[in-house]
């Protein structure tokens, strides 16, 4: 994930220092790389690429304005993620903001969305279902990030936010199936 940190230095990507599958957070810690940590900022990576890809579905400037910072805030949550606690001071800060910005936005969409009555199915056209692959690698993320706070303390602000930010992707995919003028496909038993 921080491979930018070896092009900001000057160095090769290729290091060739995790061939043997460890690798290190920021500090210095080597750790395999399956371990929880790893698989937690592998994770919020993952749903950062994921929000890359729905940024080229989504035109209208109310998603692109949340959505493209929101890929920063997801670098500042990463490397929170991939420190040791030794390098505290050269972490980003997180703010607060972001989650009421998230339950605000949510509450602005909202307006305009049916009462929801039943499950929903996750597709309609590609950007709504794509919105519901963020919502879920999200959750993901979530647990890897939870697993990782039961053996060290995290940031108080990390759980909160990502736990806002699969319900605003939930949000958002009805949000763009009104904007779509789409009807939301409701689950009924088989």
């Amino acid at each position: 994930m921080y491979t930018f940190a070896i092009h900001l230095f000057g160095m090769k990507v290729y290091t060739k220092a995790g061939d043997k599958g460890r690798t290190s957070l920021f500090g210095g810690t080597k750790l395999s790389k399956d371990d929880v940590r790893i698989e937690a900022y592998g994770t919020v990576d993952e749903l950062n690429s994921h929000i890359g890809y729905l940024l080229s579905m989504c035109p209208e400037k109310e998603v692109l304005d949340i959505l493209m910072p929101l890929q920063e805030v997801l670098f500042d949550v990463g490397s929170h993620l991939a420190s040791d606690g030794t390098a505290n001071d050269y972490l980003p800060q997180l703010k607060d903001s972001w989650i009421a910005l998230l339950e605000s936005t949510m509450d602005r969409y909202s307006e305009d969305l049916p009462e929801l009555k039943s499950f929903i199915l996750p597709r309609a056209n590609g950007r709504i279902a794509y919105a519901h692959i963020c919502r879920t690698v999200c959750r993901r993320a979530e647990r890897r990030i939870i697993s990782v706070s039961e053996i060290e303390k995290l940031n108080d602000f990390i759980i909160p936010f990502v736990n806002r930010l699969s319900d605003y992707f939930f949000v958002l995919a009805r949000y763009l199936t009104h904007l779509d003028g789409l009807d939301e496909e409701k689950w009924t038993k088989a």
